[in-house]
């Protein structure tokens, strides 16, 4: 029998802080405020709440299930579950890819924002400075025309950090580095929204942000969007959560476990909303505007909106910039490094190769790709076209395929929940069999109706159809494609590893019954 040897996590804190790390994201801090302000505010939170206890949790715990259960990265632990599964553990290996190549990107000019912001250097027009002076962005897409420097070396540093940690290992690289970074980054933001608190309009921010539109409850795009943005938040449906169980130990408390990043995640954004909504509506009050006028979400909240707020404050403008942008690198490394990681994983599953070879050749691929195709005057309008397609034809139907394939057609719930339930503090009864094998299904597919009826109605952001077919749809398709074909190749190493994967499940059961 071939012994597999499988890093494993030195603590359930260390997990927790990795998991938690991977879920705080860029979308945390510049999506979540905004949806939530333009879905009915303070009402937006019930829906919110809902989603999270019927989708997010339930979601998590199926990932950590299957992770922990098989101990092994996405493909091989779909395959198996069921042998044609593993197309879809490999189309989410290739979602991790597209992903990492342009979110590093973002990491990188969130560092250099951080050292613009001590001596303001983007003057007195900050959309012009980000979009000309220092993306050099142009016009529309096309071939690559030229080198950014200025961008180009923050993200060689950024892929230098993350190759590194991921290098070191699970327990040496990841882990350390989550337990410094988590509570380092809510330390920041803490500082950060306290300082927010204290600017002139504050509260007009705050106001906007929660005052309750109960009238939006009966809109079904509200409760759309709250599930979408908790399925995008918790690093759902792109095997990242899978793959960071694999390295949990045999007695595991799955359930407590997803409870705690869960709610850890939402708390996280709910702090986020209060410091930037707080931030908008100083800067609202300062221009005699209502929030409304200032409000932005993505990348016009981050580099072009908090600039101009960070230059009209009379008194901690740098200190304040440090925070913010500070925070941004830091969640974004945390979801960087687990992103990467999964495609890490599955190719040591495949290959056998160890992880310091893995990270140099599948690592060092990937940061090339980045570096190669973003620090151009180009980069902007692939990133825009690469994140919308591969969010909403990735990772949103990945995550719907994935639950219909195993809960419907391997009717796969029951052992998983077996599974569970052998070792958490809380056990699931029938309500996560109901909400995974129907409420959450059918809100997925929903969501994707509705997404593909108005992108077939209009061009996304009015990109040309040619550039949309290769870049967005070809993108999105390519990943379908890339799953299907590396899975029809013979996995020698795979008959042995699922005999000895067997014998783990009996011990697992064995120590559940005692």
């Amino acid at each position: 029998m071939v012994q597999q040897t499988r890093e494993q996590w030195g603590s359930r804190a260390g997990f927790l802080m990795a998991a938690i790390g991977s879920a705080i994201g860029l979308g945390n801090i510049w999506r979540f405020p905004y949806i939530a302000y333009e879905n009915g505010g303070g009402a937006f939170m019930l829906p919110y709440l809902i989603a999270l206890l019927t989708a997010g949790i339930p979601l998590l715990i199926l990932e950590y299930s299957i992770g922990h259960r098989y101990r092994s990265s996405a493909p091989l632990s779909y395959r198996r579950i069921t042998r044609p599964a593993e197309a879809i553990g490999w189309w989410q290996v290739a979602i991790c890819f597209v992903i990492a190549v342009y979110y590093a990107v973002i990491v990188a000019w969130a560092a250099r924002f951080a050292w613009f912001s001590i001596g303001q250097q983007w003057g007195d027009d900050p959309n012009a400075f980000f979009f000309e002076d220092f993306l050099q962005m142009s016009e529309g897409p096309g071939m690559v025309s030229g080198y950014v420097a200025g961008v180009a070396w923050p993200l060689v540093g950024v892929w230098a950090v993350v190759l590194l940690i991921l290098a070191l290992g699970v327990r040496n690289g990841i882990e350390k580095a989550n337990k410094v970074f988590i509570p380092l980054l809510v330390v920041l933001f803490l500082v950060l929204v306290v300082q927010a608190l204290t600017l002139d309009g504050a509260a007009t921010g705050l106001n906007a942000l929660f005052t309750p539109d109960w009238g939006a409850m009966l809109d079904g795009s509200v409760w759309i969007a709250a599930y979408g943005q908790i399925f995008f938040s918790l690093s759902v449906g792109f095997a990242i959560m899978v793959t960071y169980a694999s390295y949990l130990r045999r007695r595991a408390d799955l359930t407590g476990s997803a409870m705690v990043a869960g709610f850890a995640n939402s708390s996280f954004e709910l702090l986020a909303g209060i410091g930037v909504f707080a931030a908008l509506g100083f800067m609202a009050t300062a221009a005699g505007t209502g929030v409304e006028d200032v409000a932005a979400n993505g990348i016009g909240l981050a580099f072009v909106a908090f600039p101009q707020i960070i230059s009209t404050l009379p008194i901690g403008g740098a200190l304040f910039g440090v925070l913010f942008f500070g925070s941004l690198v830091i969640a974004g490394l945390t979801s960087l490094i687990s992103i990467v990681q999964v495609i890490i994983s599955a190719v040591q599953d495949r290959t056998g190769l160890g992880r310091v070879q893995t990270v140099l050749l599948v690592g060092g691929a990937t940061a090339l790709a980045s570096i190669l195709l973003f620090p151009t005057p180009e980069g902007l309008h692939f990133l825009d076209v690469f994140d919308h397609f591969i969010n909403q034809y990735g990772i949103a139907l990945a995550g719907l395929v994935m639950i219909v394939v195993f809960g419907w057609i391997a009717r796969r719930l029951p052992m998983f929940q077996e599974h569970t339930n052998a070792i958490s503090s809380i056990r699931l009864g029938l309500w996560w069999k109901v909400v995974l094998g129907v409420v959450t299904p059918i809100l997925l597919g929903f969501m994707m109706w509705d997404s593909l009826r108005t992108e077939l109605t209009e061009n996304y952001a009015g990109y040309s159809t040619g550039f949309l077919l290769a870049a967005g749809w070809g993108l999105a398709i390519g990943a379908i494609v890339f799953g299907i074909v590396v899975s029809l190749f013979p996995w020698k190493r795979a008959d042995a590893l699922a005999r000895q994967d067997a014998d783990t499940e009996d011990a697992v059961t064995k120590e559940g019954d005692r």
